[in-house]
């Protein structure tokens, strides 16, 4: 059975890569993923804020969001004890580069056009196979209008690959008012891939102490579908890589990102729940599926379930919406 599939332009040996999280931050647990089966790590992030101040605190989530993501320090106390600063991550790069042979992505988390972005450059000279960039930013104020946000996006895209010759993926969050026009924008840029989707975490109030808390929730499989419909959406009218980095949990996750068109499904929450094993079990798992139903290869199925093969997608997508409606009976 073939597993292998081929994510911006790198072979990898199965569809599964461990997205970026806390898991990342040393070298042991980076080797115990490759040993689980994963085939790729995407690093975790280097924050602007870490390039800038070398280290930083967020008092107020409302309107701020860079330290409040899965990545954040803050929600695994285990993992603070770690120097994560800039010097630091580009030479942990460089020993997962030695100690490794599955492709080692870097990622860069700003909200800014600016210096940080530099960083990029020597992300690329540590050694990384590749870049995702995530840019986590909230527009809190009122007179900021959407193509303003758009821009900066473009901005962040544009500057980066001016620097850098490995490819860059760009990770996106699920709010623009066009979420197809802007995945358009982004590959016309020079995006080699696409990662649906970044998950913004909420604040809650503390209601003892009158505070306002960051409240961390991992996803489960019910997040998959959001990605799963945006990329069945695209899958074959952008040419670029698809990624979907929501909701990946069991060996369905996988096959249904598969099947929409994801050239990889990237893991994160499973694996701080359950255990990095967990890869292993869901590979078997997948590879199980693809016998049963007489697959040859991973390749195979990849965009078989896009929206690329149905005649009128747009009908597809109302039909199955008033279908759903429809469905819903109230309890008496």
């Amino acid at each position: 059975m073939n597993l292998a599939t081929n994510y911006l332009g790198l072979p990898l040996r199965n569809p599964i890569v461990a997205s970026s999280s806390p898991l990342s931050h040393n070298l042991d647990s980076i080797r115990r993923l490759e040993d689980a089966g994963a085939a790729a790590v995407v690093m975790y992030s280097l924050f602007e804020e870490q390039i800038a101040f070398e280290s930083y605190s967020v008092d107020y989530f409302l309107t701020s969001g860079a330290n409040t993501s899965a990545e954040a320090l803050d929600y695994f106390p285990e993992m603070q004890h770690y120097n994560v600063g800039p010097d630091e991550y580009l030479d942990l790069i460089r020993r997962a580069k030695e100690a490794v042979d599955i492709p080692i992505i870097g990622s860069l988390n700003g909200i800014s056009n600016g210096g940080w972005t530099s960083y990029a450059k020597l992300i690329q000279q540590a050694e990384a196979d590749a870049l995702e960039l995530n840019v986590y930013y909230i527009p809190a104020n009122p007179d900021i209008p959407g193509e303003e946000i758009e821009n900066l996006y473009l901005a962040v895209l544009a500057e980066v690959k001016k620097t850098v010759s490995i490819p860059v993926a760009m990770k996106l969050n699920p709010f623009f008012s066009s979420t197809a026009h802007m995945a358009k924008r982004l590959v016309e840029e020079g995006a080699n891939g696409l990662v649906f989707f970044n998950r913004f975490y909420q604040p809650d109030f503390e209601l003892d102490t009158l505070e306002v808390v960051p409240r961390l929730a991992l996803s489960d499989s019910d997040e998959l579908r959001l990605p799963l419909r945006w990329v069945a959406i695209l899958y074959g009218r952008l040419m670029t890589d698809f990624a979907i980095t929501s909701g990946i949990h069991n060996s369905e996750d996988v096959i249904k990102g598969l099947m929409a068109g994801a050239k990889v499904t990237m893991m994160a929450s499973e694996l701080l729940q359950h255990g990095i094993k967990r890869i292993r079990e869901v590979l078997g798992d997948v590879e199980n599926w693809l016998i049963e139903h007489e697959y040859e290869s991973v390749s195979q199925m990849i965009g078989s379930m896009s929206q690329q093969h149905c005649a009128q997608p747009a009908a597809f997508e109302r039909a199955n919406y008033m279908k759903m409606l429809a469905s819903y009976q109230p309890i008496n």
